[in-house]
């Protein structure tokens, strides 16, 4: 005897209907292919997370320094706006021995002079007979302010 009882009528019929064979072989392939698709699907989760999380990193170091530069901006701005403004202008100007101005006198495209043109209020003349001094830097032969 084989060990398999014999079927009869209906079970025999439905015994047909079934593969016969080893049914151990027609699993292996279908588990093993659950198995790597599940693996695959864990390392493709893996990469992803890890590279997302790399992103929010990189995100937070350069949200950091937009920071630190706009503070930086900020702060320049506040220094330039402290040195434009007109009572440090007039400090900077008396400390360089600036005085302020009389009425200007305007050069017509023909020569003439309209307006009568007078020195600063506070500055002393030099007289006729003192030679005039140059400052170093007005001796270099560099071009000239009219650029002849």
């Amino acid at each position: 005897m084989s060990g398999k009882p014999e079927l009869k009528g209906r079970a025999a019929r439905l015994a047909r209907l079934l593969p016969t064979g080893p049914g151990q072989a027609a699993r292996t392939p279908f588990v093993l292919l659950v198995v790597l698709l599940l693996g695959g699907g864990l390392i493709c989760l893996l990469v992803l997370n890890s590279a997302l999380s790399e992103g929010a990193f990189e995100l937070d170091d350069l949200q950091r320094e937009t920071k630190n530069l706009t503070d930086e901006e900020q702060a320049l701005q506040r220094d330039i706006d402290a040195y434009s403004a007109p009572d440090a202008l007039q400090r900077r100007a008396r400390e360089l021995g600036m005085v302020p101005g009389g009425d200007p006198a305007f050069l017509d495209p023909d020569g003439t002079v309209k307006g009568v043109p007078s020195p600063a209020p506070g500055v002393r003349q030099p007289a006729a007979s003192t030679p005039l001094v140059l400052a170093p830097e007005a001796m270099t032969d560099g071009p000239t302010p009219t650029g002849r």
